[in-house]
């Protein structure tokens, strides 16, 4: 068994509303950054865990994910190992 690091990006799905987004969009828009048409503000998590395989480690932070860790309503997410 090895260490492996994981990422965990959460968003909010397309179609729900951000407010942090739009407010860090109208700031920039504001600094005269007008080529900037939309933010979206999202959790990265980085977890490290234990596991034979690449596999398994990422089907392990997938069921983490659906069980606790994202609002499928709301969000979608993404995972990653981490190149060391």
């Amino acid at each position: 068994m090895k260490e492996w690091t994981v990422i965990l990006e959460i968003f909010l799905k397309e179609g729900i509303f951000d407010p942090q987004g739009k407010t860090i969009r109208n700031a920039l828009h504001s600094l005269c950054f007008e080529e900037v048409k939309d933010v979206r503000v999202g959790k990265v998590l980085k977890i490290k865990l234990m596991g034979d395989s690449e596999e398994e480690v990422m089907e392990k932070v997938r069921k983490m994910s659906e069980i606790v860790l994202v609002n499928p309503v709301t969000e979608d997410f993404s995972i990653r190992v981490e190149r060391e």
